[in-house]
């Protein structure tokens, strides 16, 4: 199967928390060419380039007998498989990561004096003197490089000249002297720069890594991921401020939870250099600020003798709607209290995560490391309501995700509604936790995947990123009994979006029907919609872990997250988190594939558990498309699914539908950016069968001529699937024609592939587009179908459908000859508070009154922009915004539809 690639680039565009619709590129600084945020890899490339290396048996160990000791057995196989890996040269060992009765051991190349840097990498899992999986990034060459001739302030002024970051702007920075591999060459000395502007509101900060002898950028790696006292810190953890906490070091009266940092023992507003209080949100794991930008100062919160971090809060920012004079308000939109909240919560966040291992040995976040490894100086920066005195800087999130040592750096917007963007309450993002918590679990994926230098990179990679911090997010949440605004507590920015179904995403991760093979499903250039399909996997295999093992009770819940209670007596849903942190630590580059990650977590599972899991875990995974025979790059868009477990128990699906024309089956819902499982068209490799593991399952079947049609069908045994197709009268597969005066190519509305989209300018009503039915007999037509997936807000919301009859001598050629027949709802295409998302605007059907006709024309009502009543009107009280979608926007003009289908049956 031919294999096409995503490249969404490492960056606001992968990582802030929210985008509108389809975003646009973010335009590149002077000097930066293309999208700012992008990877950039330009070394040359080789024949023969050796791909990262990824080694997995479903059936067993890769090596049986080696060592006992892990760090030995390691480099044992790695030795005796030189020739599979290219050579290996000489070995650091930079981790020892004890899982369960296992070990993961990274290793990293050493090129003469200078260490790997990027690549060079191998973690392998061992257990037992056995080698249970493998993933590396050596190089074949090991030589030492020619030395560097540049000095480290020439290499700084190169990266700084190609991030377009003048040096009077620069935040932060770190040189030092590697070796980067290169494909099919010896390794070149390199400087390893990383650089953090000091950018309020649009923060660019890179890897980049310089050539030391003729002064070129190698690569460029975004980071930005769009006392005896008894302190108190008043808290809202649940993602809404309607609830408050108030946490404390001492079991005392009135206190809610009480919370001491495992790492020193001490408190969070500790100084670790002295011991003494900072009496302010400032400490060893974390450091907060009120960032309003515009020349506003930077202020931590105002200083606490007593320590007791009890700032009012009057949610003025909602109760003003939006209002800028209330920056200047004695209240100042409750500054205090949104900086003591991410304060404590990143703080919450750091204790939480170190009881699941991301700890001083897996590069954790903190002032000073008071246990082996790491090296410490980068505990976690929070900025409270970034950019707030600025005009544009709202509705997102954003983390910054340097290598070890570099301070990350989390920024938190305030959110507003924005006309043809997103239509967000007037709310603060530092006190929704399920963004706080997403933006600080990118740096613990991108720190514990690759080891302590480099970061996801891979479209896919990037994807899992935003996924496993919706992920953390949604499971630190339920393990302290705290649920977010939401039908579900798997609900990501509820509070945010005002949006109680699905929140910022398109489905709420826990009723997602999302698989593998429709990796494309959602044409934004953001990987957060892949990334819900990662997202959706692992709810599904938590779900399972929890009718295995049991939910526990809540002490049981509290008594885990604290780390009390050894992994294996916990609940499913604990013994599932564990494995996904487990899992980054088996990754030794960072451009992983969903394939990639899949047999990580099988082999977490084997580390830690003797694979007590598998069956389930299988199951799981080919249920969702990640079966046995998945195959995938880091960057693929159309990878091959498969249903099949390894394990076996899987039933023979046949697809033969009632129709000589070819015809394709999906699982799922889209056909838009999907790969289809089977097929009739003897033209094509597909086969018409496919291996599925037992379950229901929801199936698309698509053709020429035929349209679509959706059914659910159980796989329990064998099983045939006979969908009843077509005929599709609107099809120009069938011999239908299609005109408009309106926009081009309107055949892209009658071509039986929702992947097409028409798009008709000049305003949103009155489109017309006139579909020629097939012969010239006349058609009984009873049943419509339309699809306005594609888009956002052009996309259609209402429409109306007229009909012509030449056979009883009306003029089909003229306006006159066409009368009304149905007119849709006002919703057809109903649309969420917070934007229109991909599974609503998917292909609906529509039973119309049975109508004879020859002709059928399409008119456009309204587009979701023009149409939507929560995207009408002004909707706050900031006069440099506007909101209304139909009058401001720039997609006010424009509508979109991807398929108009017609049927004889109802």
């Amino acid at each position: 199967m031919r294999r096409r690639t995503r490249v969404y680039g490492a960056g606001l565009l992968a990582a802030t928390m929210v985008l509108g619709g389809a975003p646009a590129v973010v335009a590149a600084p002077a000097g930066v060419t293309g999208d700012a945020y992008a990877y950039v890899d330009n070394r040359p490339p080789a024949a023969g380039k050796r791909a990262p290396v990824a080694l997995f048996r479903p059936d067993g160990p890769l090596a049986t007998g080696l060592s006992k000791d892990p760090d030995q057995a390691a480099r044992q196989y790695l030795t005796g498989n030189a020739a599979l890996f290219g050579g290996v040269g000489e070995l650091d060992t930079i981790a020892r990561s004890p899982i369960g009765g296992g070990t993961v051991v990274l290793l990293r190349q050493r090129f003469g004096s200078l260490p790997a840097a990027h690549e060079g990498l191998a973690a392998v899992a061992v257990r037992d003197g056995d080698v249970l999986r493998v993933t590396s990034s050596l190089s074949p060459r090991a030589e030492a490089p020619a030395p560097a001739r540049l000095t480290a302030d020439q290499a700084l002024t190169a990266a700084l000249a190609d991030a377009g970051i003048p040096r009077d702007r620069l935040a932060s920075h770190r040189v030092r002297l590697v070796a980067m591999p290169m494909p099919g060459a010896a390794a070149r000395a390199a400087y390893q720069t990383v650089i953090i502007s000091a950018d309020d509101e649009r923060p660019l900060a890179y890897t980049t890594y310089v050539d030391a002898i003729d002064g070129r950028v190698l690569v460029r790696e975004n980071l930005v991921d769009f006392a005896d006292d008894d302190p108190h810190w008043k808290v809202f953890p649940v993602g809404s401020p309607a609830r408050s906490e108030l946490w404390c070091t001492v079991a005392a009266a009135g206190c809610d939870r009480v919370v001491q940092d495992p790492a020193t023992g001490s408190h969070w507003d500790a100084d670790p250099a002295t011991g003494q209080p900072t009496l302010t949100s400032r400490g060893n794991s974390a450091e907060t600020v009120r960032a309003w930008g515009n020349g506003t100062p930077e202020t931590y919160a105002p200083e606490r003798a007593d320590r007791e971090y009890d700032y009012p809060f009057t949610n003025q920012w909602a109760e003003s709607r939006c209002d800028p004079a209330a920056l200047t308000s004695p209240e100042r939109i409750d500054a205090d209290a949104a900086t003591a909240n991410l304060f404590a919560m990143h703080n919450r966040l750091h204790d939480w995560a170190y009881h699941l291992g991301f700890t001083e040995a897996t590069w954790n976040l903190q002032r000073v490391n008071t246990r082996p490894g790491g090296l410490g100086g980068d505990p976690e920066r929070g900025n409270a309501q970034q950019g707030a005195a600025t005009v544009t800087t709202r509705n997102n999130a954003n983390q910054t995700s340097p290598p070890d040592g570099v301070q990350p750096v989390t920024n938190l917007f305030l959110f507003q509604p924005t006309a043809g963007a997103i239509y967000a309450p007037c709310v603060d993002s530092a006190f929704d936790m399920t963004f706080i918590a997403h933006e600080y679990a990118h740096t613990i994926s991108n720190r514990m995947i690759a080891g302590p230098d480099t970061r996801l990179n891979s479209s896919q990679g990037n994807a899992m990123g935003e996924s496993w911090s919706d992920l953390i997010a949604m499971e630190f949440l339920y393990e302290h009994g705290l649920t977010p605004p939401g039908n579900s507590p798997f609900v990501i920015g509820g509070y945010l979006s005002d949006e109680p179904v699905s929140g910022v995403r398109n489905y709420d991760m826990s009723d997602s029907p999302l698989n593998f093979s429709q990796i494309g499903y959602d044409p934004s250039t953001n990987p957060h919609p892949v990334g819900e399909i990662w997202s959706a996997t692992n709810a599904a295999i938590r779900q399972a872990m929890i009718d295995r093992y049991g939910a526990g009770d809540r002490a049981s819940q509290e008594s885990c997250a604290a780390g009390t209670t050894p992994v294996e007596e916990c609940p499913g849903n604990r013994r599932w988190i564990q494995l996904v942190l487990d899992s980054f630590l088996l990754q030794a580059n960072g451009d992983p594939s969903m394939v990639d990650m899949r047999d990580n977590l099988i082999a977490a599972d084997r580390l830690r558990f003797g694979g007590a899991d598998e069956d389930l875990l299988w199951t799981v995974f080919a249920s969702r498309g990640l079966g046995a025979d998945a195959v995938s790059g880091p960057n693929d868009v159309d990878p091959a699914p498969s249903f099949r477990s390894p394990l076996g128990g899987n039933a023979r699906v046949t697809f033969r539908p009632a129709t000589d024309r070819p015809a394709k089956l999906y699982v799922g819902d889209y056909e838009y950016g999907a790969v289809p499982v089977a097929d009739t068209d003897p033209a094509t490799a597909l086969p018409d069968t496919v291996s599925m593991v037992p379950g229901e399952y929801r199936f698309l079947a698509a053709g020429p001529g035929l349209g679509h049609a959706r059914f659910t069908s159980t796989v329990g045994g064998d099983v045939t699937l006979d969908p009843a197709l077509g005929p599709n009268l609107a099809s120009t597969a069938a011999g239908a024609t299609v005109t408009s005066p309106h926009g081009s190519q309107p055949q892209l509305l009658t071509d039986d592939n929702e992947r097409t989209v028409w798009t008709a300018t000049g305003g949103a009503a009155g489109r017309i587009a006139t579909v020629d039915l097939p012969g010239t007999e006349s058609h009984l037509i009873a049943r419509l179908q339309l699809s306005a997936v594609g888009a956002t807000f052009t996309a259609v919301r209402s429409f109306e459908i007229l009909a012509c009859d030449a056979t009883t001598g009306a003029d089909c050629a003229t306006d006159n000859g066409f009368q009304p027949i149905y007119r849709s709802p006002d919703d057809a295409f109903p649309a969420a508070r917070f934007r229109p998302k991909a599974p609503q605007l998917t292909l609906k059907s529509f039973a119309i009154p049975p109508t004879p006709a020859t002709h059928l024309r399409l008119r456009t009502l309204t587009s979701q922009c023009t149409g939507t009543p929560f995207y009408a009107g002004e909707q706050d009280n900031d006069p440099r915004a506007a909101t209304d979608c139909a009058t401001t926007s720039a997609q006010r003009g424009t509508i979109t539809l991807a398929e108009f289908e017609a049927f004889t049956a109802p």
